[in-house]
């Protein structure tokens, strides 16, 4: 029965999230249930995506990239796939009508990744709508629920919070991007000699997505808007982590929050939503 295949699709994409991100599946398990799966499937295909061009090292990453672009626009069109995470990712792109606009935006910004080491003021910003601001768009049809209006009035709240966390992955791996994978995201920046002032303009500019970011969770609907202050509210806090380290430091060892602190951030979030504290 294929509603069996479904739900083996939905547990890949909902395995694929609690592997890769503690914080995210964190925040999708306090969203009411019936978003949790959608979001689950909008998480990994664009971890999919995101894992080949990261990792795929010894393999023809820009094939991969063309086969993964192909297959998704056939799983959306035929309303199936014989890869269990673009079938539950086209579920969730017929069902709230999400805009191939949106995915194509994203699926640009990964092949970026595969020659583009170094960005502009403009390339920068590309990249970010496309790995992080329309993702966030994605996520926000699914918590409109077919309702258009609450989707235009949050749509860019939606967007500098996606920008707000890609952001700060970016200070958090510069390590990683820079001596691993030969990437520099942010612009105007000498990674080779990266100083306080530098740190403090990148910060400044996230401080302000954050800001502009809780303005738009606070209108969210009720059901989507615990899970995602509780994601706002763990990245809030490791990008305060992040500001409280020294350049040298953020340039050579990766921030983190451990997995034991995890657990206090949750709970005090959710205390700061119940009295409507955000």
């Amino acid at each position: 029965m294929k509603i069996l295949y479904d739900n083996l699709s939905a547990s890949c994409s909902k395995k694929t999230t609690q592997l890769y991100s503690t914080s995210f599946s964190l925040g999708i398990y306090f969203l009411k249930p019936s978003l949790r799966a959608p979001i689950y499937a909008i998480y990994g295909f664009v971890r999919l995506a995101d894992e080949i061009v990261d990792s795929f090292h010894d393999y023809d990453k820009e094939a991969m990239m063309q086969e993964i672009r192909v297959a998704t626009v056939d799983a959306i069109s035929r309303g199936i796939s014989i890869n269990p995470i673009l079938n539950s990712f086209q579920h969730v792109v017929n069902k709230y009508q999400i805009e191939w606009e949106l995915i194509d935006t994203f699926l640009r910004s990964m092949e970026m990744d595969l020659q583009k080491k170094e960005h502009t003021r403009d390339t920068f910003s590309e990249y970010v709508l496309g790995s992080a601001e329309v993702v966030g768009l994605m996520c926000l049809r699914v918590f409109a629920e077919g309702n258009d209006a609450i989707f235009q009035e949050l749509k860019p709240y939606a967007m500098k919070l996606g920008a707000a966390f890609q952001k700060v992955n970016f200070l958090r791996d510069l390590k990683a991007d820079y001596q691993d994978l030969g990437r520099t995201y942010f612009p105007e920046v000498n990674f080779d000699h990266f100083s306080i002032k530098d740190k403090e303009i990148i910060q400044a500019e996230i401080q302000e997505d954050f800001d502009n970011a809780l303005i738009g969770i606070k209108k969210l609907p009720g059901g989507a808007r615990r899970g995602v202050y509780l994601a706002y509210y763990y990245y809030k806090k490791l990008f305060i982590r992040i500001k409280e380290t020294p350049a040298e430091k953020v340039m050579n060892a990766r921030i983190r929050i451990p997995d034991y602190d995890k657990l206090g951030l949750m709970f005090r979030s959710l205390v700061r939503h119940q009295f409507d504290l955000l």
